[in-house]
């Protein structure tokens, strides 16, 4: 199995570029807003209002192993990499109960297993 990990400090992100292709392959209308300090957010459909009933789209919500997140981060290489992010893909075993971990945005695939604190 295939997932993307940021595999530098800063913390996982997609590029504008990349995130709107995901959008468009997955078929989920959207529209682009920008914001006063040049960068863009990201509403549901391509007719949204501006209200509450907006929803936001967040790269962050995307399923890592998602084939095609995978397949963008792949084609797109370095292009698909949000602001702070240095994406890359790490290959696991397909039977692997798996979670990301992360340290101030640097992020890691590690096997489940049972935590107490």
């Amino acid at each position: 199995m295939k997932i993307v990990i940021n595999s530098d400090f800063g913390g996982f992100g997609l590029s504008d570029e990349a995130f709107e292709r995901y959008l468009i392959e997955k078929e989920t209308p959207f529209r682009k807003v920008p914001n006063r300090y040049g960068f863009y957010f990201y509403e549901n459909g391509p007719n949204s209002v501006g209200d509450d009933t907006d929803i936001m789209l967040w790269d962050m919500e995307i399923e890592r192993n998602d084939p095609v997140l995978v397949r963008i981060v792949e084609e797109m290489g370095e292009d698909a990499n949000g602001t702070h992010a240095s994406l890359k893909i790490v290959e696991i075993p397909d039977d692997v109960e798996w979670e990301i971990d992360e340290y101030d945005g640097m992020e890691h695939v590690a096997e489940k297993h049972r935590t107490w604190r």
